[in-house]
């Protein structure tokens, strides 16, 4: 709901600019649902854990707040140097957040390397993530 709210915000004021994005808008679907899977596979894994370790949860904040700086956020992954950008491109949020900066952005280029390791990394992350969550889930009765 935030991120559609933060989209509604962001069309309205490129808009107020003049900024017309170009043809990469039309990534913006798949943008989503890799952030979706992501989001999801993050989830289930945690939620997992928080049933058997209740420590989790209050590590959360900490945690979130460490791939803040991890991911290209505040900076542009351009401020990477090249030897490091593999070693970038295991973090999957990199790929989706700098895919969506070039979708906005008509004189960005889009590093398809890197949006096709982010969604290698992905969906590989979404995998392990309902393996140990369909394997621990049988036990969640009985440690709750």
């Amino acid at each position: 709901m935030d991120f559609a709210v933060g989209a509604v915000l962001l069309v309205g004021i490129m808009a107020y600019y003049g900024i017309v994005p170009g043809w990469n808008v039309l990534l913006w679907p798949m943008l989503l649902m890799l952030l979706f899977v992501l989001a999801l596979g993050v989830s289930m894994i945690l939620a997992a854990l928080n049933v058997k370790y209740r420590d989790v949860k209050y590590t959360l904040p900490f945690l979130v707040q460490l791939w803040l700086f991890l991911t290209p956020v505040i900076y542009p992954s351009s401020l990477i140097p090249q030897r490091y950008r593999l070693l970038a491109g295991l973090n999957p949020l990199s790929g989706i957040i700098d895919g969506f900066r070039t979708s906005l952005l008509p004189a960005k280029q889009l590093d398809w390397r890197l949006l096709a390791m982010s969604a290698v990394v992905t969906l590989l992350l979404f995998a392990v993530a309902v393996a140990y969550f369909r394997k621990t889930e049988r036990v969640f009765a009985d440690i709750v």
